[in-house]
């Protein structure tokens, strides 16, 4: 059995126009998913849109033109609409366990309004992410462009200090996301990727989030180094959760045998609950 996607995007998250729930589902069931969370996107910092971050066409509607610059502000999550489509596709796939979700970005720096979201969704699983960089006062750059402008080896570095920052100052979560989120957009042909440059740094992550009694999330979309799920038995962690970060149907479970085996490899195996996270050995 693969392991349960605890990190997927519907039409429900801003920036997937093209996910279906429904037919996520669909995928989950062929392929032989046990479990699936919708995480739909919590945004609340805004960014401004560069070369280096140009969005696509279908997101122009939440681009506002200030001062001569392209502000993208996030829309909040249609909740109503999110948990009836939830119950929709509950009862039409009884074989699949569909949990609601949500992934907050930057919940340290907007305790109050996650807080109030949390409140009124009632969300099954919590991640904690990092998609911005702060930049100066309350303007904030994404990642990707973060990264493709300046030094990515100081940004990446910055990013790990955020992370945690973010563990420690804000306790509502119980995965963090993507450790290797900025490797995503890595200008390679200009500058070398060395995970060995950055060990010390997410180690530091890693301790913190053990300590914490957090999970890690293993997530395929490039996928995860060994290494690093390594180095997070070496650190006490507790568990691993799986991730496809699916914004379209035919993503969900991407890569998940590769991953399970080198979650096994590195000492985390399935729990008691199959439908839950995977736990050390």
């Amino acid at each position: 059995m693969l392991p349960p996607d605890n990190h997927v995007h519907s039409e429900y998250s801003w920036d997937a126009l093209a996910g279906s729930m429904e037919r996520t589902c669909e995928r989950a069931v062929e392929i032989g998913l046990p479990s699936i969370a919708f995480t739909e996107h919590a945004d609340f910092s805004i960014s401004e849109m560069t070369p280096e971050n140009w969005f696509p066409d279908q997101w122009q509607r939440y681009v506002e033109v200030v001062d001569g610059r392209s502000i993208l502000t996030p829309p909040d999550i249609d909740l109503a609409g999110y948990l009836e489509a939830l119950e929709r596709c509950r009862d039409r796939f009884p074989q699949l366990r569909i949990l609601s979700g949500v992934e907050l970005s930057e919940a340290h720096w907007f305790q109050d309004r996650t807080a109030d979201l949390l409140k009124r969704g009632g969300f099954q699983r919590i991640l904690a992410s990092l998609h911005t960089a702060s930049r100066r006062d309350e303007e904030y750059a994404d990642i990707s462009a973060s990264i493709r402008r300046g030094d990515p080896v100081a940004r990446y570095h910055q990013y790990l200090a955020e992370a945690v920052r973010l563990i420690e100052e804000f306790d509502g979560f119980e995965v963090l996301t993507h450790i290797d989120y900025p490797v995503r957009y890595w200008p390679h042909e200009r500058v070398p990727f060395e995970l060995a440059d950055f060990e010390d740094d997410i180690r530091l992550v890693l301790r913190t989030l053990a300590r914490a009694d957090k999970v890690m999330e293993f997530n395929t979309r490039i996928p995860l180094d060994a290494r690093v799920v390594g180095w997070w038995r070496e650190e006490g962690g507790k568990g691993v959760s799986f991730a496809s970060d699916a914004h379209l149907p035919e993503a969900v479970g991407t890569g998940f045998q590769e991953a399970a085996e080198v979650a096994r490899a590195a000492g985390f195996k399935p729990g008691a609950d199959l439908f839950d996270f995977w736990v050390r050995d």
